[in-house]
């Protein structure tokens, strides 16, 4: 089966920096074929047999041995990415004009509950909920008034990952 594993929290600024090509090396090292990096953000398109729930211990547990600090792990199959992306509408972007992302969520808040307890302003984004994510558009005269820079320090940022609308178009490609 093809998967996607998605990584929280590594390479940005100046802690918990990896090099993919170490993590693309440990992913062949635990039997995973066919398999990609892409972005610097940490993104690990493989294939396994094993099931989901399975490969997020396994994978979390070596990244820790190899590294030497936790590194969350969201592990999607493509059909689940292709599901979330297929709902996004084709006209957000990612340009001058309009901000679009997508914030892949843990099982722990994988619900449309949480869109109730992010500190968004409403009434500046579009966001929404599908199964397995959150995503938005907004315009970027617009991303102040939406408060969208308050989710860095929300306590629920921890359980989710969050790629812009072309990585996530990207991987749900593969």
């Amino acid at each position: 089966m093809k998967y996607v594993a998605l990584f929280r929290g590594i390479n940005v600024g100046t802690n918990k920096r990896v090099e993919m090509k170490k993590i693309k090396a440990l992913f062949e090292f635990l039997g995973y074929t066919n398999v990609s990096t892409y972005i610097n953000s940490g993104n690990v398109i493989f294939e396994s047999e094993q099931e989901p729930c399975n490969l997020r211990n396994i994978i979390e547990t070596n990244l820790k041995n190899e590294f030497g600090f936790d590194i969350p792990t969201l592990i999607r199959t493509d059909q689940e990415m292709k599901n979330i992306s297929d709902v996004i509408p084709k006209e957000w972007q990612n340009d001058a004009m309009q901000r679009s992302d997508v914030a892949y969520l843990f099982p722990e808040i994988d619900s449309d509950k949480t869109l109730d307890d992010l500190p968004i302003n409403k009434e500046y984004i579009d966001i929404r909920y599908v199964k397995g994510a959150i995503y938005w558009n907004i315009n970027r005269s617009n991303v102040n008034k939406s408060r969208l820079n308050k989710l860095v320090g929300h306590r629920l940022i921890q359980l989710m990952t969050i790629r812009n609308i072309n990585t996530a178009r990207y991987l749900a490609g593969h």
